[in-house]
């Protein structure tokens, strides 16, 4: 099982869009995933059409202990399950702040759950709160979606240090395996940007960093409307617009990750899936 938190505390960079989507094109081609939604705004959830009632259990009542994680497992299509967020996940962080092993309760939570899933996808906050930090404890591996502007890097050392000081206090195994360039225009600002990261990943391919051995995918998501509107009908870009470039972008993304697991050039991003059932 191959556990990925996709993290950036910047909004607005294909954060969630990545997660749901990647999830989906994942379960499209015969994995078995689960999206675990830890943003309070429930982004992720309410993407696949889920709304939680006010009294019905989500992440919010795992993290408090008042439930098991396996009682937030929902079903949503062939291949993919999700555990849902609610707006009280936002209280998490001030409830949580006194608890003994905070940092380690999702860690926990999990080890409950069956391990009959391929891969476990987790939707962080744009945030470096208990949340997120519950995520990197978890996590195996994290993928970082960026923005290729400017601004998208502000902030960026502050994200990197939160990774390494995870992995050396709590998580020994984390590292930052991708990164991952959305909303993507072929512009001379966005080639200069994904130049400098590029050559910031070079550098460091020798040190001892947590992101010594990170990438950046060959995929680079597109922007696409497409990709904008299928929130509003609670529905993956697979389902909403199967033809799309931006479902055309998440299928290779997903072939990639696939070929990162199993090392398997021979996986076409440009074939038809492995499974019809969108």
């Amino acid at each position: 099982m191959r556990t990925i938190a996709i993290i950036n505390q910047k909004g607005g960079v294909g954060k969630t869009t990545t997660a749901v989507n990647l999830s989906a094109a994942l379960a499209e081609a015969g994995q078995r995933v689960w999206l675990i939604d830890l943003d309070p705004q429930a982004h992720a959830s309410l993407h696949l059409g889920l709304t939680m009632r006010d009294d019905a259990p989500s992440m919010y009542d795992v993290l408090t202990g008042d439930c098991s994680i396996q009682d937030v497992i929902h079903p949503i299509d062939t291949g993919l399950w999700l555990s849902p967020s609610h707006l009280d996940l936002a209280a998490a962080e001030m409830e949580l702040a006194g608890e003994v092993g905070r940092e380690i309760i999702l860690r926990d939570a999990m080890a409950e759950a069956s391990k009959d899933f391929d891969y476990v996808i987790l939707d962080c906050p744009p945030s470096l709160g208990v949340l997120t930090l519950n995520a990197l404890t978890t996590a195996d591996e994290v993928f970082l979606p960026l923005q290729p502007h400017f601004l998208a890097l502000h902030g960026l050392s502050k994200l990197l240090k939160t990774i390494e000081l995870v992995a050396r206090r709590l998580n020994p195994g984390l590292i930052l395996s991708n990164v991952l360039y959305c909303m993507f225009d072929s512009t001379r600002l966005a080639s200069e940007v994904i130049g400098d990261v590029e050559q910031f990943l070079s550098e460091e391919r020798n040190s001892q960093s947590v992101w010594s051995s990170a990438y950046s995918f060959d995929t680079r998501i597109r922007r696409n409307i497409r990709l904008a509107e299928a929130p509003s009908y609670g529905q993956s870009i697979f389902s909403y617009a199967a033809s799309s470039n931006g479902a055309q972008d998440y299928r290779s993304l997903a072939m990639e990750v696939m070929q990162q697991a199993t090392g398997d050039s021979s996986l076409d991003a440009n074939a038809a899936p492995l499974v019809q059932n969108w």
